[in-house]
């Protein structure tokens, strides 16, 4: 019997790995957080298994599930939302199971970050002007933020920012992060992205909040503040493909157009 922890993605059942559709498919018992994990990803679990939403429940009441589980030799496919590894709350799943000698192991998915770059069809990290993407939370009512990951620290090093659980505190964000991004900055607020009601509101420190009150958004969004989010094209391209640079599968620099010899043509 194994525990196995699935990242389902931003929300589109399509974005599953296919490692996850044939966890999802084989394993009698399925527990999803109902709250960011829609039906239709947890539709392909077999006929007759136990198919638990526990949004609603405690940590001790899930591990219960599992520990009954445990008991008639049945594998679990607990499902999180994105990939575990970020907000997943798995690591005080995990204690307890190493505290009941529970096997389990983990299958990534796409991060939300990653899905609201491909909606918006750009890269998030662009030549020469951002190179790091820091990935972070607002504290509202969850765990409290450790001493020295802040927005102002973050801010200061001028990477795209990937803000989860912020949209409520969007006013205090913006007051915090304008003196380091300026009020021309540009803000993507993707809302429920990978749902079928997936909504996108582009905008600046200036303006989005007013755009976000505006479509009342009040939960589940990620906030992406930054310079690389701006749609000008105005930046040189990366030397990954430059031919005068030679790298370990192209060892050799290959000499400009305008450089190179005539070719007697038929």
């Amino acid at each position: 019997m194994t525990v196995h922890f699935i990242g389902a993605g931003p929300g589109d059942p399509e974005l599953l790995t296919l490692k996850a559709q044939r966890l999802i498919a084989s394993c009698p018992v399925c527990l999803y957080a109902g709250s960011l994990v829609p039906e239709a990803v947890v539709a392909g679990a077999p006929e007759g298994a136990l198919v638990r939403d526990t949004a609603p429940l405690t940590l001790e009441e899930t591990h219960a599930l599992i520990v009954e589980a445990h008991a008639k030799g049945q594998d679990v496919a607990r499902v999180h939302s994105g990939d575990p590894s970020l907000y997943g709350a798995i690591a005080e799943q995990i204690r307890l199971l190493r505290r009941d000698g529970i096997p389990f192991d983990i299958t990534p998915g796409v991060p939300a970050y990653a899905a609201a770059a491909a909606a918006l069809g750009q890269e998030l990290t662009v030549p020469q002007v951002a190179q790091s993407i820091v990935l972070t939370r607002m504290s509202m009512q969850s765990t409290a933020m450790p001493a020295g990951e802040t927005l102002e620290n973050f801010a200061a090093t001028g990477a795209t920012l990937a803000i989860h659980l912020g949209v409520r505190a969007l006013r205090d964000i913006v007051r915090r992060l304008s003196p380091f991004y300026g009020d021309d900055c540009p803000v993507v607020v993707a809302i429920r992205v990978g749902w079928p009601d997936q909504m996108i509101l582009r905008g600046r420190l200036s303006d989005i909040h007013a755009k976000v009150r505006e479509a009342k958004v009040t939960r589940t969004a990620l906030i992406l503040v930054g310079p690389a989010l701006g749609e000008s094209q105005e930046f040189p391209d990366s030397a990954l493909y430059d031919p005068a640079r030679p790298h370990v599968l192209r060892p050799k620099a290959r000499v400009a157009d305008q450089d190179a010899p005539d070719i007697a043509r038929p």
